[in-house]
């Protein structure tokens, strides 16, 4: 009987993370790795991805959608994807990736799928096979790993983090509706372009009576008015100031050594986490 193992890439650093640790503790396996493009990705993440493929010696799969985000939008009627309705996730990561198992499901292969939950992410839920031969597991939650071990490993890898973890807390399209808004001021100022397009996508689903902005609340041309800007910006600021005191004191590193905070810990009272697990991790 045929046994594969797939392991699927985000862009991300859980996903990525996961792909050093098996290869180095499972040399063993042969394992297929797999990236969903939506192509709408940041350019960041084919960046990452390729210094990925550098490190593990081998081609990341591309699963491309056989209908683009366009063909998709024109079906739901103009209305954009969003918390409730993760249409884009449905049709542009999870459909692609099941067409891509089936005939080997069909024809009994025996798949294992290696998915990046941390083990310190008790509230995350990952995908629930249906097929008997189709086996999910979680090797970070097994062994213990949690997000400094996965930052840890990325570190002693040389691979560190994806660039846009500079300015962006995950990876996934570039108007993911998941962003902070201080994400979308980011994105602004590194990729204009991508939030023009982004911009004209709200447009659009507006005149087609879509009720949804990319951003809760807001549009995008609302929220890039000078001083609305500055009103997030500051806003950020004095979030991550009440999260870096209320962190305690690392007593393994030097006096007065204070875990840095990132912009995944700082989800203001309007917007959620809760991204989408195929598209982040």
């Amino acid at each position: 009987m045929i046994q594969r193992h797939v392991l699927g890439l985000s862009g991300g650093r859980d996903s990525a993370a996961l792909a050093v640790y098996m290869r180095q503790h499972h040399p063993e396996l042969d394992l297929e790795y797999f990236f969903t493009d939506t192509g709408k990705e940041l350019p960041e993440v084919y960046e990452f991805l390729g210094r990925l493929e550098g490190f593990l010696g081998k081609a990341i799969l591309r699963l491309n959608p056989d209908r683009d985000f366009d063909f998709w939008l024109r079906e739901y009627g103009h209305f954009l994807p969003s918390a409730s309705t993760r249409w884009c996730t449905r049709q542009l990561k999870l459909l692609p990736f099941r067409q891509w198992l089936r005939p080997g499901l069909a024809a009994g292969h025996r798949i294992t799928s290696y998915v990046a939950i941390r083990a310190d992410e008790d509230y995350r839920q990952g995908f629930a096979p249906t097929q008997e031969n189709l086996k999910v597991v979680y090797p970070f939650r097994e062994v213990g790993i949690d997000k400094q071990g996965v930052i840890e490993l990325l570190g002693a890898s040389g691979l560190g983090l994806p660039k846009y973890y500079d300015w962006r807390s995950r990876s996934g399209c570039t108007f993911c509706f998941f962003q902070q808004k201080i994400e979308w001021v980011n994105l602004k100022r590194n990729h204009p372009d991508a939030y023009e397009e982004a911009k004209r996508y709200e447009k659009s689903a507006r005149e087609h009576g879509s009720p949804f902005t990319w951003s809760q609340g807001e549009s995008l041309s609302d929220l890039e008015r000078p001083d609305r800007i500055a009103a997030i910006e500051a806003d950020f600021i004095a979030r991550k100031a009440r999260e870096q005191a209320r962190k305690p004191v690392n007593p393994l590193r030097p006096i007065r050594f204070v875990e840095p905070t990132d912009i995944d810990d700082l989800f203001g009272e309007d917007e959620g986490g809760g991204a989408c697990l195929v598209c982040h991790k």
